[in-house]
């Protein structure tokens, strides 16, 4: 079923209580982004974040890429002490925009508000050692164990996925319908620089004549075989293929058009 959403993190969520329901009673919830540079889809990200902290009991989120970082920020949702900005400045490009920003900040506040019940920011336990899904696995199961926490893992749409050989297919493998993956994409627009309609034979071209943003529970049935995810470069366009939307996501995120986040200058 099409489910029209908005993409206010501030917004209230009644619009979003379906994919709640859909979430069900999984431990971990992935979110995984065609573009991490695509303000609509990091907006939608920080609204579920949000809903599953206040809604459902989560208490950690796991943002993919940068160890370091993450336990400096992890500290910092737990103490207040440091500043936001300077923390994510040092991290991977990707990171470092006013929607992440506001993302750490309202992690922080709610903690503020429920000192005795904080959300934390994960951070590995242990230097990495494997290959890089089966790590992005491992660091979210160790985190699992160490804590007892229910994730948002929040990452790259290639890794969530639940495929052959992806962190979200491991996790699957581990936990079954305690893990839940969402893809989150869109149609055309810009994310830094212009990214045109996809071919017809991409699942997103058959979202272009419906609502600007909105998501799918379950993903439709299609015969197309292939979703794209877009890198941090106009060239660097890759895709998911030999599979299907209902086969990687339990949940679909879609929205027309796309503009670039808004980077620290």
């Amino acid at each position: 079923m099409t489910h029209p959403v908005a993409l206010d993190p501030t917004a209230e969520p009644g619009d979003l209580l379906p994919l709640v329901a859909a979430v069900g009673n999984a431990k971990i919830v992935a979110l995984g982004v065609s573009c991490r540079t695509s303000r609509e889809l990091s907006l939608f990200s920080q609204r579920v974040l949000r809903v599953l902290v206040t809604r459902s009991g989560f208490r950690t989120l796991a943002l993919e890429g940068d160890d370091a970082t993450s336990a400096r920020l992890d500290d910092y949702v737990r103490t207040g002490i440091g500043d936001p900005r300077a923390l994510l400045a040092g991290a991977r490009p990707f990171w470092r925009t006013e929607e992440i920003l506001d993302t750490i900040r309202w992690v922080r506040a709610h903690n503020e508000e429920h000192p005795d019940d904080p959300v934390r920011i994960a951070h590995p336990p242990r230097p990495g050692s494997g290959a890089l899904e089966r790590q992005l696995a491992d660091d979210v199961i160790a985190w699992r164990e160490r804590t007892g926490h229910k994730i948002v893992y929040w990452g790259g749409l290639a890794h969530t996925a639940v495929a052959s050989g992806t962190a979200g297919g491991y996790l699957r493998e581990r936990y079954g319908s305690d893990f839940a993956s969402i893809g989150l994409t869109f149609h055309h627009g810009n994310v830094l620089f212009p990214v045109p309609a996809p071919p017809p034979d991409f699942a997103e071209a058959a979202f272009d004549p419906v609502l600007d943003a909105f998501y799918l529970v379950p993903p439709p049935h299609s015969d197309a075989r292939k979703t794209r995810f877009i890198g941090p470069l106009p060239d660097a366009e890759q895709h998911l293929s030999d599979g299907s939307l209902r086969q990687w996501f339990d949940v679909v995120f879609h929205v027309r058009e796309t503009t670039p986040v808004h980077l620290f200058p």
